[in-house]
């Protein structure tokens, strides 16, 4: 019995010899792991400092780990791409030539000072009419080489349009304005001038044929009025009387119907009565006609223009035309 508890006791010492040993190897291991870990001063360039723990030996590494950027002014030392070293210290500072602001001095300024410089900017919708100028149309009708004289065949109108404006002002004075709408109300009417071989003496107009330029020259003055009439035309062989027989081609004037000069008009145009219509002006008569004929079917807003031929009747058949009447 005293045998087995001797090797009892044997056994048992080995065994927490073992444990020792492990426990100690174990110590040591940890004393090891432990020696990688660095406590580090980080000095921030307003003199703050703080004190972190790592394993880390770069010094961008470090930063990062601890979530702090560098300013676009700032440097560090060490540099980020080094390791740590001995003083195991990183300083972080401004720049040698990093701009400094310097506070100048300013004078105090009271609350009623500030708020007195205070501008307001308002905005209003503003609506103005404003007039649109006639254009001045002039066309010449005279002989080359003659002396001529000037004729207003219609007096010009101004238009007039309406525009909307966003302004602004400061302290109520306009400082900017920007068009939001233009609406024409009216539209302009063109002056139109005539330039005609001047004429000296003035000729009664009825019964004959007279040239273009003494009708012209007949209404030197008198302000033609605008109006536009339905033309038809028509030619001595469309009136109803046969070729040879009394009154062929006799227009209500007594005179003989003349093409480029003679029209038919409604009881509103007395005999005699000067006509001008532009659609003529490049015609042998320039444009410038005198009602001599009546008609049954001629009223008021009409007017029958004479030619020569049924082919030309046919031709220019049935259209609106600008009149400017002289009575």
């Amino acid at each position: 019995m005293k045998t087995d508890k001797k090797l009892s006791v044997k056994i048992i010492r080995k065994i927490v010899f073992v444990c020792v040993i492990l426990i100690c190897l174990f110590a040591v291991g940890v004393i090891a792991g432990r020696s990688d870990i660095n406590n580090i001063t980080i000095v921030f360039a307003d003199d703050t400092e703080i004190s972190v723990m790592t394993s880390n030996v770069k010094v961008s590494d470090i930063l990062d780990e601890n979530h702090i950027l560098l300013l676009p002014d700032e440097v560090v030392d060490p540099s980020l791409d080094s390791n740590i070293d001995i003083a195991r210290k990183i300083v972080i500072s401004k720049a040698k030539d990093a701009k400094v602001v310097v506070a100048e001095d300013v004078q105090s300024v009271s609350t009623e000072e500030i708020l007195g410089k205070y501008v307001t900017i308002t905005e209003k919708i503003i609506t103005e009419q404003v007039e649109i100028p006639f254009e001045t149309v002039t066309k010449d009708v005279s002989k080359e080489g003659t002396e001529t004289t000037d004729r207003v065949l219609q007096k010009g109108e101004n238009g007039l349009k309406e525009i909307k404006y966003r302004a602004k002002f400061q302290d109520d004075v306009e400082i900017e304005r920007v068009v939001i709408s233009e609406t024409v109300i009216k539209e302009p009417v063109d002056k139109i001038i005539q330039i005609s071989t001047k004429i000296t003496s003035r000729s009664a107009i009825r019964g004959t044929s007279i040239s273009p330029d003494v009708i012209a020259a007949s209404v030197q003055g008198v302000q033609g009025r605008a109006v536009t009439l339905n033309a038809s035309a028509y030619t001595a062989s469309t009136c109803g009387k046969p070729v040879g027989s009394p009154g062929y081609g006799i227009t209500s004037s007594g005179a003989t119907a003349k093409s480029y000069y003679t029209v038919a008009a409604g009881s509103a145009y007395p005999i005699g009565t000067v006509v001008y219509i532009p659609y003529f002006e490049s015609s042998p008569n320039g444009g410038w006609f005198v009602v001599q004929d009546r008609g049954g079917a001629i009223s008021n807003n009409r007017i029958d223009i004479y030619f020569d031929t049924v082919s030309e009747c046919t031709q220019f058949g049935r259209r609106n035309l600008e009149c400017y009447i002289y009575n």
